[in-house]
């Protein structure tokens, strides 16, 4: 395959997934924006790539029993954090990374947390190979916060403790909004936690099923 018959490839892929979006409900703005420019197909390792379409309405496997997540669920997320460029963000489960890209896309600065050092290692050299810079990515989990920061503006979260860890809230921005799956494997729905003016507010949002989050070891 050519150049152009690849990046004709490309564009027919995202604008299949982007119409697919459309159906869920999603309209326009700074998330399909940022979707439309980012290569998904890249961040999923190269021996996955040939048994799951990267932009197919699905997750799809990317080693160690993760996954990236279904192009729908990146888009509510991202939707529901309402960012704006130049905020700092910390994401927890930055995965192969994709998700980091969206945000960057969206003019945000990332500070990923990985608990997976390969993921960590993958997601980064894949950002770099793009191009894109003002992220930083650091093996870890969520349950210990981001080292030696001590507020974000958006805090979003892409694997599930069963209860919302207290280190995050305190690393929560005032105004400062976090969006994270909570519950067990069966009963998890996405949690959106405000902190604005002093006064912290939790609401619970749709269901979903993302991995556990764990400790490090």
């Amino acid at each position: 395959m050519t150049g152009s018959e690849e990046l004709s490839a490309f564009r027919a892929s995202v604008d299949s997934m982007l119409r697919t979006l459309q159906r869920y409900g999603i309209q326009g703005g700074p998330v399909l924006d940022a979707m439309a420019r980012v290569p998904r197909h890249l961040f999923i390792p190269g021996e996955f790539r040939v048994t799951c379409d990267p932009y197919g309405d699905h997750p799809c496997p990317i080693g160690h029993g993760q996954t990236i997540s279904q192009p729908f669920i990146v888009a509510y997320m991202a939707g529901l954090l309402g960012v704006s460029p130049g905020m700092r963000v910390l994401e927890v489960g930055t995965g192969c990374g994709y998700l980091t890209a969206v945000l960057l896309e969206m003019g945000v600065a990332v500070f990923g947390m990985e608990i997976i050092d390969s993921f960590a290692g993958h997601a980064s050299r894949t950002l770099r190979s793009l191009g894109y810079s003002g992220f930083r990515i650091a093996t870890g989990d969520g349950f210990s916060g981001w080292p030696g920061e001590e507020s974000f503006h958006g805090i979003i979260v892409s694997c599930a403790p069963r209860f919302i860890p207290e280190t995050l809230v305190k690393q929560l921005g005032d105004p400062g909004r976090m969006v994270i799956p909570v519950g067990p494997p069966d009963d998890q729905r996405i949690v959106i936690v405000e902190r604005r003016g002093g006064r912290i507010t939790q609401a619970r949002d749709i269901p979903v099923r993302f991995v556990p989050m764990v400790e490090s070891p």
